[in-house]
């Protein structure tokens, strides 16, 4: 019978753990792409990109015409059993594409814990063909259980979305932890769903705020029939953006239709029809740029001109936000001081672990682009 393939992501913590607990000599070469090819019965691409995850943790650094050798700093002169100076990063797709915004966030988190002496390892938890993060409660704690066993001080959590029982799924993933006396800041979003608040410290944008805005910058091009947009089973931000959008409006002294908010895929045609029926609406504002990019490509199918006929919001300013056609508006998260902020919150949980959680949510920017006819 044959044996299951190795993942790159088991011979990444096999050299990890061996940097990090002192198995590895750091004063020697580490073994060849060749020689892990044959330990672990895998090809070299595999092995290669093992390599490099743990290179980009800042652990070993390739010679060459030498080898591979631990970084200077990197391996720890502690006993085995010491607990390392390592966060973890539970983030579901990260560095696969998942998400832009994470991602930025993530590797801004990386490049500060190593300025604080830190490493990060990563909680892997993969994405389905679809995109979305699907783990059920056994294979959450075997993510939680990884970053344990490796002394993790503190981890950074962004919440589950998509999976079936996501609520009870999260509160698994940070409640391990808690146990085992590792400190948890949210990235993002709330594990519980609006406006139910958790026990644990959180950083993201003031969702409430950036809708208004995005709403009110509509409402200043002239637009007065303004429709919400999200794929179902959404995260507690989309509540807080709907909230925003709708307060700006009635503000501004517009009507809002008892219908105005739709869920359902963008690239569905007859969910798009319902979305735009009459009367139809001059403006959709789009829970994230993922989901606005695909409506846009529904709406242009459909015979729909963007802006002249609807303008379109959103939030994210993922790269591809410049890329389509035509150019889209939307909210700017500021990936950097997110970054910033939740280590600050990681540091004083790790010197004061009985303070009262914390909620910190940033100032946003309105990037207005083509898609609102700026």
């Amino acid at each position: 019978m044959n044996k299951k393939p190795v993942r790159f992501r088991t011979i990444a913590e096999y050299l990890t753990e061996g940097i990090l607990s002192g198995r590895f000599d750091p004063t020697r070469r580490l073994p060849s792409e060749m020689e892990l090819a044959r330990k672990f019965q895998s090809s070299r691409p595999t092995v290669a990109r093992a390599m490099l995850e743990v290179q980009n943790l800042g652990l070993i650094e390739r010679r060459v015409g030498s080898g591979t050798f631990i970084k200077t700093g990197a391996a720890s002169p502690a006993k085995p059993n010491e607990p390392m100076g390592a966060f973890g990063l539970v983030v579901a797709g990260l560095g696969l594409g998942g998400n832009e915004v994470l991602d930025q966030i993530c590797s801004e988190i990386s490049r500060l814990s190593e300025q604080h002496g830190y490493v990060t390892l990563r909680g892997e938890i993969p994405l389905t063909e679809a995109g979305a993060a699907g783990l059920t409660l056994n294979e959450a704690q075997d993510v939680t259980r990884t970053l344990i066993k490796r002394h993790v001080k503190g981890v950074f959590f962004a919440p589950l979305e998509l999976p079936e029982r996501r609520t009870a799924v999260n509160i698994q993933i940070a409640q391990s932890f808690v146990d085992a006396g590792i400190s948890v800041v949210l990235l993002d979003r709330e594990i519980l769903d609006f406006p139910e608040r958790s026990p644990y410290d959180l950083v993201g944008i003031d969702n409430f705020s950036a809708a208004y805005n995005l709403a009110r910058h509509l409402v200043s091009q002239g637009r007065t029939r303004v429709r919400f947009m999200a794929r179902p089973k959404f995260p507690s931000t989309t509540d807080l953006r709907m909230a925003g959008a709708r307060d700006a409006l009635l503000r501004e002294g517009l009507q809002v239709e008892d219908e105005w908010a739709f869920f359902g895929a963008p690239g569905d045609q007859a969910f798009v029809r319902q979305l735009i029926k009459r009367p139809q609406p001059d403006a959709i504002i789009c829970a994230n740029d993922r989901t606005a990019a695909r409506l846009m490509q529904t709406l242009i199918a459909l015979g729909i001109r963007i802006p002249e006929h609807i303008a379109i919001g959103s939030f994210d300013d993922v790269e591809y936000a410049t890329l389509i056609s035509p150019t889209l508006t939307t909210v700017r998260q500021p990936c950097k001081e997110i970054a910033a902020v939740a280590m600050r919150l990681m540091d004083d949980r790790l010197q004061y672990p009985l303070l009262a959680p914390r909620s910190v949510s940033l100032a946003t920017q309105v990037i207005a682009r083509r898609s609102t006819g700026a």
